[in-house]
C-alpha cells in the first residue's frame, strides 16, 4: 500500500498522507513524500498541490515509537532527507494548500505551515509544535519554515511551550487561514488551489516571497550543516 495516495482534479494534485492510523512520519514516509513532491514539481500538468491526510488525522508528526529506535546512520539519513524534502516542497513554484482534516502535531503541523495556504476542518485538532515535549529537536529546514511562516511571538509561544490548540483558536494568528465543515474541506482546498494556479505570476512571486527561507534551506542541504546532526545525533 502506498504511503501517499494521489488523485488528480483538473491539474490540482491531492496528496493524501496514508499511514494508518494517524499518518505518523517514519523514514519510509519521508522517502515517499520526497519522491512524489519531486514528481509533482517536475510535472507540467500538475498546476497546484493540496496536502491532506487519510482517515481521522492530518499527520501526528514523527512516529515516536519507531524513529527513536533507528540506529544513528538511519536517523542521520532521515534528518538529511527531511531537509531535502522541505527544500522541494516549500520552494515549489506552484500553489500549495493544506487541508488539515484532523490532528496535526509536531512535524505534521510544520507540513501544513510549509503550504502557501492553510485550511482546516472546523474544530480540527489538536494542533501544535510539540517537539519540545517529545524531546526531539527540530531539523533545520522545519525550523526555518516555522520562523518564516509565523509571527515571532506566535512561534515563540508554540515552539517553547509545546501547547496544543484547535483550528481557529485565538492567539494563533497565521497558523490556519480559514475553517470549513469537514465534509467540504478538501473541495474548498481544491477550489482555492485551482484559483491560485490561474494567477499568471503566482510561481514567480512565490519564489520572490520565499527566496530568503529557501536559500537558507538550500545552504543546509548543500553543506549538511544541520545543528541537529551536529548536536542531538553527535556520537551516534
Amino acid at each position: 500500500m502506498s504511503l501517499l495516495e494521489i488523485t488528480e482534479h483538473d491539474g490540482v494534485w491531492v496528496l493524501a498522507l496514508a499511514r494508518p492510523p494517524v499518518n505518523a512520519i517514519d523514514i519510509t514516509m519521508v522517502e515517499a513524500f520526497h519522491t512524489e513532491m519531486t514528481r509533482a514539481a517536475a510535472t507540467a500538468t500538475c498546476r497546484a498541490i493540496v496536502l491532506t491526510g487519510q482517515g481521522r488525522a492530518f499527520c501526528a508528526g514523527v512516529d515516536v515509537k519507531k524513529v527513536p529506535a533507528y540506529d544513528a546512520a538511519t536517523l542521520r539519513r532521515m534528518v538529511e532527507l527531511v531537509n531535502e524534502t522541505f527544500l522541494v516542497f516549500y520552494g515549489v513554484p506552484k500553489p500549495t494548500v493544506a487541508a488539515v482534516n484532523g490532528p496535526a502535531i509536531g512535524a505534521g503541523l510544520v507540513l501544513a505551515l510549509a503550504c502557501d495556504v492553510r485550511l482546516a476542518a472546523v474544530g480540527a485538532g489538536p494542533l501544535g509544535l510539540t517537539e519540545i515535549t517529545a524531546g526531539i529537536p527540530f531539523p533545520a529546514a522545519p525550523m526555518i519554515v516555522v520562523q518564516h511562516e509565523l509571527d515571532p511571538s506566535v512561534a515563540r509561544d508554540l515552539v517553547l511551550s509545546g501547547r496544543t490548540f484547535t483550528a481557529g483558536a485565538r492567539g494563533t494568528p497565521g497558523v490556519i487561514d480559514a475553517t470549513y465543515p469537514a465534509d467540504t474541506l478538501v473541495a474548498a482546498a481544491i477550489a482555492r488551489a485551482a484559483d491560485d494556479a490561474r494567477l499568471p505570476a503566482y510561481g514567480t512571486v512565490k519564489q520572490q516571497l520565499k527566496s530568503l527561507a529557501v536559500a537558507r534551506i538550500r545552504d543546509v542541504v548543500t553543506r549538511g550543516a544541520d545543528p541537529m546532526l551536529q548536536g542531538w545525533l553527535r556520537g551516534g
